[in-house]
């Protein structure tokens, strides 16, 4: 019998919390409604689900998506958030693949760790994914005279009916993830 249970698999057989098989029952609902989304998600999964706590009383559902499956996410991402956010009605949907760091070689250690793998560049892609559909035009970082830095991060105005609601939970998200403080903003344009 094919259930939600098969929507969610956690590394290691772990059992998923009550919260994760909520979502995956909501991943596993939409592809049973009969949408226009049923052969796009016939294969697809999650690995972990967490809410984050946004300014307010509001809150954010952050979902972990295997990396390899991270390309046929972003070809639906707009559609699903939408039906995920009308599921669970008043939280921002966020989708992020799962991306590991490894630690540095030892030194005279003969083994190269892959680019992808350090934090700097994981914590970069985050970023990409937490904008998603958005993409990133410019960023700029400022360091302040007490010694803390605040990074700026402007985002593609083309998208700015998809995501300006969204701003906030983008801040909170990318802050529990990464423990960066990041302000999202939209170009000034000359019109």
């Amino acid at each position: 019998m094919y259930t939600s249970r098969n929507r969610i698999q956690k590394d290691k057989g772990a059992e998923p919390t009550e919260f994760e098989e909520s979502v995956a029952q909501a991943i596993f609902d939409l592809d049973n409604a009969g949408t226009d989304l049923k052969s796009e998600l016939k294969d697809l999964y999650i690995n972990s689900a967490v809410q984050v706590d946004v300014a307010g009383n509001r809150k954010a559902v952050v979902i972990h998506i295997p990396y390899r499956l991270r390309k046929a996410y972003r070809k639906i991402h707009v559609r699903l958030v939408r039906e995920l956010e009308k599921k669970f009605s008043g939280k921002d949907v966020i989708l992020i693949a799962t991306r590991r760091m490894v630690r540095p070689p030892k030194k005279g250690s003969a083994v190269q760790r892959p680019r992808t793998r350090t934090l700097t560049a994981v914590h970069e892609a985050m970023l990409e994914d937490v904008v998603l559909p958005a993409e990133i035009v410019g960023k700029r970082t400022r360091y302040r005279l007490d010694g803390s830095k605040i990074m700026k991060v402007f985002l593609d105005p083309k998208e700015r009916n998809n995501t300006e609601y969204k701003l906030e939970s983008f801040s909170a998200v990318y802050r529990k993830l990464s423990g960066k403080d990041v302000v999202f903003e939209y170009p000034i344009t000359d019109a």
